[in-house]
C-alpha cells in the first residue's frame, strides 16, 4: 500500500526509524535533492527523446546519448546522497551504499569535456531558447537549494564533505549542460542586457 497513515500528524521517519517533523532540517535536505532527482529525471527524458529524433545528425546524437548516461549516474549518486542525509545512525550510516570518493573528479571530467567545446562566458546567461537548456536551468536552481539546506544542516549535524561538493559540482554540471545543449543544437545562448 503507498499509504501509510503514519505522516498524517505531520512527521516522517528517518532511516532507522526515528520520527520527525516534516519541516526537520534533515527531511529539507534530503527532500530536496529528492525534487533535484526528479527534475533531472525529467531532463533525462527530454535528451532521450532528442537523442531519438531521426532528423538529427549522429554526433549530436551521440552527444544526447553521453548526456543520458552520465544523467542517469549522476540520479543514482543522488539516491545515495538522499539515503545518506535520511541516516543520522552512524552505525546504520556506515552500512548503507556510500558516494564512490571518485564521483566529484568523474562529474569534473564530464564538465571539462563538454566546457573545452564552449564559447567563453561574457555574460550572465539567461535561462530559456530550448526546453532541454531550460530544464537543466530548472535543475541549476533546485541543486542550489538543495545545497544550502545540506549546508544548513552541516551546522547541526555531521555532514561528510564528499556530499557538500558532489551537490555544489552537480549544480555546475546542470549550468554546463543547459550551455552545451544550445551548443549542439546550434541555438544562441540568450544573454543577460542591462538595456
Amino acid at each position: 500500500m503507498v499509504y501509510t497513515k503514519t505522516g498524517d500528524n505531520g512527521t516522517t521517519s528517518l532511516v532507522g526509524g526515528r520520527r520527525v517533523k516534516k519541516y526537520d532540517m534533515r527531511v529539507e535536505a534530503y527532500g530536496t535533492v529528492d525534487e533535484l532527482n526528479a527534475h533531472i529525471g525529467l531532463l533525462t527524458v527530454m535528451a532521450k527523446e532528442k537523442s531519438e529524433d531521426l532528423v538529427i545528425a549522429f554526433d549530436v546524437r551521440e552527444q544526447f546519448e553521453s548526456i543520458c548516461k552520465h544523467l542517469k549516474k549522476t540520479q543514482n549518486n543522488l539516491f545515495v546522497v538522499q539515503t545518506l542525509l535520511a541516516t543520522e545512525d552512524e552505525a546504520t550510516y556506515a552500512k548503507l551504499p556510500q558516494l564512490q570518493l571518485n564521483a566529484v573528479e568523474e562529474m569534473e571530467g564530464w564538465i571539462d569535456a563538454m566546457e573545452s567545446k564552449l564559447p567563453r562566458l561574457k555574460s550572465f546567461v539567461v535561462p530559456g531558447v530550448s526546453l532541454i537548456s531550460a530544464q537543466a536551468h530548472v535543475a541549476r536552481t533546485v541543486c542550489r537549494r538543495a545545497e544550502r539546506a545540506i549546508v544548513k544542516l552541516s551546522d547541526e549535524e555531521k555532514i561528510e564533505e564528499i556530499i557538500k561538493k558532489y551537490i555544489n559540482r552537480t549544480s555546475d554540471y546542470m549550468f554546463v549542460i543547459s550551455r552545451f545543449v544550445l551548443f549542439i543544437e546550434n541555438k544562441p545562448e540568450n544573454f543577460w542586457s542591462a538595456e
